[in-house]
């Protein structure tokens, strides 16, 4: 198993570097960050500092999506950062959230979603497209097209990443429900006539390590309903026979999300969330509850875990992964 970090833009520049140098020594292969351009810093010039300030981190937002920036401008961008980090670029994409609903715009479809995957992946190829009527090419774009990492949790969509993605970003540490997403994403490499073991799956989420549970789940409960968000969209989708009620039945008391508290510890718009849903969702407890999470995460196929490094304490946690967890699995 790969361990990666993801850090929220919120915090100052120099933090951003001085973390990611300090979980690259400590034996984190990914570095990733937000990209929310109206609640945080731009992504862009930060993962710049971390490209160069890093010699093999991958580095990728977790993630962007089409529909904020031109297509364009995002292979432009991603090109560029690949030939100034020697090809370690990973992007990782979506529909959208809190970029698009901050601003009172709603996610893209799938179908943009999937196109604009397919744009990215011929321009930053330097191989010529036709787009909107334009022959459109970027020859300078050498260093090859990074990976592609797609966020998803429905059907449609999971199967959409079995289709195209190099990677799938799946935000919970529920072992259950990463099986559950992974028959769709097989299931969509199937019907491309892709090799389903190919893909990489990423387990996305928060971790505390503490054997006072209780504070625990103070530091992270926050996470489960950043979620909700995708699971309320799910819910206006699917019929409920089609999604798992392990996914879906604790929004039932959700009141609304304030995106200005957008990954916020402490927030109220976690006060619907239960200790179980926080449990299932995250990792908490002792560095062995932390082990055997992982373990089980390993198990269900997961490749990746990284770490969304919001919950405070950054610095100790990086450590406790770096002695504790790290040599153990990775």
């Amino acid at each position: 198993m790969q361990f990666g970090i993801t850090l929220k833009p919120d915090i100052s520049v120099d933090r951003v570097v001085s973390l990611a140098r300090q979980a690259e020594a400590a034996g984190f292969s990914y570095g990733w960050i937000f990209d929310s351009h109206v609640l945080w810093k731009e992504c862009y010039p930060l993962m710049t500092l971390m490209a160069t300030n890093t010699k093999k981190m991958h580095i990728g937002p977790c993630v962007t999506n089409p529909a904020v920036r031109d297509i364009t401008v995002t292979s432009s961008l991603f090109a560029t950062l690949n030939l100034i980090s020697g090809g370690r670029m990973e992007l990782g994409i979506g529909r959208g959230d809190s970029s698009r609903r901050v601003l009172g715009k709603k996610p893209t479809t799938l179908e943009n979603l999937e196109e604009a995957i397919r744009t990215f992946r011929e321009l930053t190829s330097a191989r010529e497209i036709t787009y909107d009527g334009t022959a459109t090419r970027m020859p300078w774009a050498t260093a090859g097209a990074p990976r592609v990492w797609v966020a998803a949790y429905g059907p449609k969509a999971l199967k959409l990443a079995g289709r195209v993605a190099d990677g799938v970003i799946l935000q919970f540490a529920d072992p259950a429900l990463i099986e559950w997403c992974c028959g769709f994403v097989r299931e969509g490499a199937r019907e491309a006539g892709r090799d389903f073991s190919k893909i990489q799956i990423m387990s996305a989420a928060p971790v505390w390590l503490d054997s006072d549970l209780n504070k625990c789940r103070d530091r992270v409960r926050w996470f489960p309903a950043l979620v909700s968000n995708h699971v309320m969209d799910l819910i206006a989708r699917y019929k409920p026979e089609e999604l798992p009620p392990a996914l879906t039945a604790f929004v039932r008391n959700r009141a609304g999300y304030d995106y200005h508290h957008h990954a916020e510890v402490g927030s109220d718009n976690a006060g619907f969330v239960s200790d179980e849903v926080t449990d299932r969702f995250c990792i908490i407890g002792t560095a062995d509850a932390h082990r055997q999470k992982l373990a089980q995460l390993r198990k269900a196929g997961v490749h990746q875990f990284n770490i969304y490094l919001m919950c405070g304490e950054e610095e100790q946690t990086i450590k406790d992964y770096e002695k504790e967890i790290i040599p153990a699995l990775g």
